[in-house]
């Protein structure tokens, strides 16, 4: 059975704290989102001429395969919706498809909107009629609907024969404030289909108490064949069903079509979008997180090398994710030969070959000098490789001074900032160049100058940034102290993690900078 999968990340999911997009973001993620194979994308509503140029803008988009929809509201009660402003504005935008949302509980009718029964009805009807008139697709979000339907499912099932008979392509039964279980949306969503047969009734759940996924799952099997979420789950207070979760769940578990082949890129499109939300991306999320295929456990990496279904419930590769193993001196040699076999895929290995003896001396010689590899798969990749004497080399630093500045409370706008300088020179091949940078604080300086440097040999740097940055003291010497520095890099599709030990924090950064940028640049972008 094909599902109708609309994704609102855009409008619903924008409504999440700290979720910001631009419009070339919006354009980004619509474009991921076509590419993965969704069925509509909700690009947001119409409220002022900037977001009404946004969608006038849509009109140069071509996509393949997804429609794009505008989210609107019905009309004021007691006025006219054919003369409604937001309405005229949703009915003009240049899309196929409206998704208008109105009142399925009468405890909202009446103490939210302060109207009756009836003229919620009549609004509702007179809504959707405009915009079919205006030759809109029209979906209806059923606001309220499971506690509606707890109220008086009479009236919550007035609501949606309204919508069909207004119209509707689609009627969407919300659970709004996410506060039902996955039963009842069952057992309600079921109720509904029966009543209203070769109908498409549609499911969108907030995340509340953390079980919309499990809901709409529970929809989806008692005949719901519109599917709403967010990609990764973000969007008001605690977010909406995760469609990265609900896709694998839906069509490899249970065999619902959702997007076809095309779910091997769900990985790439999850991280992409988070990228363009200015999220961090969660590295723990099922499915398409780093760590939902990653084994640490000498016991689980030695099974699911023999036997992958061991420890894994799927093949990561389905979803466009990769099997990880964290290697560490307690991890074992099975882990460690599992990595060398990637470096090596020709080599006959064992786990007592000479390589692997050496490579797990090498690891444990530098865990005691304060690295740790479990999350820093690709300093641990190239320190591999250093071993195996395979590490190409793509610069060498010759000189690098930093210059911190503090700034008087003036000039800092009363913030606690440290501005600061880098003059970095490095040679690429027989080549030499000399640039500087500037940063709040040195690594942002030492980051600046060191791209600057070498974008202008390897151009592919560009899209490059770090994400994240920590450092933690390894003992208690003070202000003497050993630093470990770790660091997250994105190119906005995939991420790694590189770590740099000493005494001196500046170059500990610098080890781990480095190693951002050889990772990079030997063509191992993969999430490590």
């Amino acid at each position: 059975m094909k599902l109708d999968l609309l994704d609102t990340t855009l409008r619903d999911g924008a409504q999440g704290v700290g979720v910001e997009f631009s419009p070339d973001d919006r354009r980004r993620v619509i474009h991921a989102l076509d590419d993965l194979g969704v069925s509509c994308i909700e690009a947001g509503m119409i409220t002022d001429e900037a977001s009404a140029a946004f969608f006038e803008s849509l009109r140069r988009e071509k996509l393949n395969h997804a429609r794009l929809a505008v989210f609107t509201r019905t009309a004021r009660a007691g006025t006219d919706p054919a003369s409604d402003p937001l309405l005229k504005m949703a009915a003009d935008a240049p899309v196929p498809v409206a998704v208008i949302y109105g009142k399925a509980w009468l405890y909202q009718v009446t103490e939210v909107l302060g109207t009756t029964a009836e003229e919620n009805l009549r609004i509702i009807r007179e809504s959707i009629r405009v915009l079919r008139e205006a030759g809109k697709e029209v979906v209806f979000d059923a606001e309220h609907f499971f506690s509606g339907w707890a109220d008086s499912p009479e009236y919550a099932m007035r609501v949606a024969d309204e919508a069909w008979a207004a119209g509707a392509s689609a009627v969407v039964l919300c659970d709004t404030n996410g506060g039902m279980l996955p039963d009842v949306i069952g057992m309600v969503t079921g109720a509904v289909v029966q009543a209203h047969p070769g109908k498409t009734v549609g499911i969108h759940c907030h995340n509340d108490m953390g079980m919309a996924a499990a809901a709409t799952v529970s929809a989806v099997l008692s005949g719901a064949s519109h599917v709403q979420g967010t990609v990764s789950g973000v969007g008001e207070r605690c977010g909406n069903a995760d469609l990265c979760t609900l896709i694998p769940v839906l069509q490899v578990k249970l065999g619902y079509d959702c997007v076809g082949e095309r779910i091997a890129g769900l990985t790439e499109t999850a991280r992409a979008v988070c990228d363009a939300a200015n999220l961090s991306f969660d590295e723990s999320s099922p499915f398409v997180g780093g760590y939902a295929f990653t084994h640490k456990a000498g016991a689980h990496i030695d099974g699911v090398r023999k036997a992958p279904a061991a420890f894994e419930h799927m093949d990561p590769a389905v979803v466009g994710n990769i099997r990880n193993t964290v290697v560490s001196g307690l991890s074992g040699r099975a882990a460690i030969l599992d990595r060398i076999r990637a470096l090596l895929p020709e080599a006959e290995l064992s786990k007592d070959d000479e390589r692997v003896v050496r490579a797990s001396a090498m690891i444990r010689e530098r865990e005691a000098a304060g690295f740790d590899y479990e999350d820093a798969g690709a300093s641990l990749t190239l320190a591999l490789e250093e071993t195996l004497s395979m590490r190409k080399r793509f610069f060498e630093l010759l000189s690098l001074k930093v210059v911190i500045d503090e700034p008087t409370e003036e000039s800092a706008g009363g913030r606690d900032l440290f501005s600061a300088s880098a003059v970095i020179k490095i040679a690429v091949g027989e080549r030499e160049y000399l640039t500087a940078g500037e940063g709040n604080g040195p690594v942002n300086a030492i980051d600046e100058a060191l791209r600057r440097a070498l974008t202008r040999f390897y151009p592919e740097l560009q899209t490059v940034r770090l994400t994240d940055y920590r450092v933690r003291v390894l003992d208690s010497k003070a202000t003497a102290s050993a630093v470990r520095v770790a660091i997250e890099s994105t190119d906005g599709r995939t991420v790694w993690r590189t770590v740099g030990v000493s005494s001196d924090i500046i170059n500990a950064s610098w080890q781990a900078l480095r190693d951002s940028v050889e990772y990079v640049l030997a063509g191992k972008r993969s999430a490590d």
